[in-house]
């Protein structure tokens, strides 16, 4: 998934009357709005013309297409459905809906070229700026607690992963830095931990900017079991490949088996030795730079057929998504269910690695700051990590507020990601949000961790 794309909203909504911390919450959704384009700015201005308008990969949609769907949401939902405002410019609807055009199409339609892209979302966000100024946050259930504002701003920010995507596939050199994440000492602590079985509240009927797929919030009953207490790291990973791990079929999911051999894949995405296929160290190219695979950190684009192989391999498997949601967020002391692993708080620079602040995941331990009770780290930022679980709705789902956020991906053919990663704003990551890809995916920042039932052998 990584970005939500929507089509336009169904109906209009009016403005209802004023709430206690209606300020509060302005402040918030100008916070996120602003936050986004920032990042959004810098994502389409490093690179010159031709880089917006080209398609860096067919999975991939052009940047200048990112770029102006950003705007035309935003008008659709907080002009149109909001303010009830008439149509900018209705006759570019459909080329940004993404129902309408699959990525692998975009880039032969008519699409704005860039100065006018940025003109058209910039005068949109003026308008939104003015909306929000005198919005009411009550009456429907789009502008309740500023839920539509919210949303926006998430959109937003999930293309801006989309688009740091790009730039990873793209060809040339580095034209996007940032400090790396501070080193940390090697883990010290045990390499997994018991979560007691028993009940625990999943999803959440509280958070007011969450997502339809995370509600509504509902008990769910786990076993005891094992969870490693960092994501799997390169060195761990590469241990797996010299081993023959990608010559084994046992290992592997047999539509697994099949796509690794079908397109010779070896090792993960961006990997090559510097000596040939089978000899020499392991060298990755991160945004333009080729550098050592650095062992201490978390494994990088891996799809699920790959964690799922490592995870057998290993004697272990991939934890199902209930068992990654508690072990993030139950508090075996009070009962309840956090926010977040550290507590209710919003995320900080102490807590996690997110928003773009570094270009790559910190060193395995890092952050003890945001460990779970259990002693958990990094379950949230660095790594999207893959889960055994199919993407399905939560008893009582409703869809909100359009179909096609969530419903049309339920089923068999996507795997839940959890807990965001380094692209992935806050806004965008919490302890109960769902990502969803084809088990296939490897240009996503996806990560894993691994597993075990209580009282299997270690």
């Amino acid at each position: 998934m990584t970005a939500p794309e929507s089509p336009r909203p169904h109906t209009a909504q009016g403005a209802g009357a004023a709430t206690a911390g209606e300020e509060t919450l302005r402040e918030r959704a100008l916070h996120a709005l602003s936050t986004a384009r920032e990042r959004t700015a810098l994502l389409t201005s490093c690179v010159e013309e031709p880089d917006l308008t080209a398609q860096h990969s067919p999975l991939m949609s052009p940047l200048v297409w990112d770029l102006a769907h950003i705007g035309n949401q935003e008008e659709l939902w907080l002009l149109r459905a909001v303010a009830g405002r008439e149509a900018m410019r209705p006759e570019i609807d459909g080329l940004y809906d993404a129902f309408e055009h699959p990525r692998s199409e975009r880039p032969s339609l008519p699409l704005l070229p860039p100065d006018e892209a940025r003109r058209y979302a910039a005068e949109v966000r003026g308008r939104v700026l003015d909306v929000l100024e005198s919005a009411r946050f009550d009456g429907t259930p789009l502008t309740e607690a500023g839920f539509a504002f919210g949303m926006i701003a998430q959109h937003e920010q999930q293309h801006d992963e989309t688009m740091l995507i790009t730039h990873q596939l793209r060809e040339g050199p580095a034209v996007l830095t940032a400090p790396d994440p501070a080193p940390a000492p090697p883990p010290a602590g045990p390499a997994e931990v018991l979560v007691p079985g028993g009940p625990f509240t999943m999803g959440t009927s509280a958070e007011p900017w969450s997502l339809d797929n995370e509600r509504p919030a509902h008990p769910r009953i786990v076993p005891p079991f094992l969870i490693d207490t960092t994501p799997v790291t390169n060195a761990a990973y590469q241990a797996f490949i010299e081993d023959g791990g990608y010559d084994e079929p046992r290992w592997w999911n047999p539509e697994g088996w099949a796509h690794i051999r079908g397109h010779s894949i070896r090792a993960p995405l961006f990997w090559h030795r510097d000596g040939g296929p089978r000899s020499g160290r392991w060298l990755r190219r991160r945004f333009g730079v080729t550098e050592p695979v650095p062992p201490g950190e978390p494994v990088l684009h891996v799809c699920w057929y790959e964690a799922d192989a490592y995870a057998r391999w290993a004697g272990r498997r991939l934890p199902t998504e209930a068992e990654w949601e508690k072990a993030a967020r139950h508090d075996p002391v009070s009962g309840r269910s956090r926010r977040y692993p550290w507590g209710d708080a919003d995320p900080t620079s102490e807590h996690a690695n997110l928003g773009q602040r570094h270009l790559r995941p910190a060193p395995a331990g890092s952050y003890p700051a945001g460990e779970s009770p259990l002693g958990v780290r990094q379950l949230i930022g660095d790594v999207w990590e893959w889960t055994a679980s199919d993407f399905l709705p939560y008893p009582g789902f409703e869809p909100f507020p359009y179909r096609e956020y969530s419903e049309v991906f339920f089923g068999p053919d996507h795997k839940v990601l959890r807990g965001g990663s380094f692209a992935v704003d806050p806004v965008a990551c919490r302890g109960t949000f769902r990502n969803w890809d084809y088990p296939i995916r490897r240009q996503i920042f996806s990560g894993f961790r691994t597993a075990r039932d209580a009282g299997q052998e270690g």
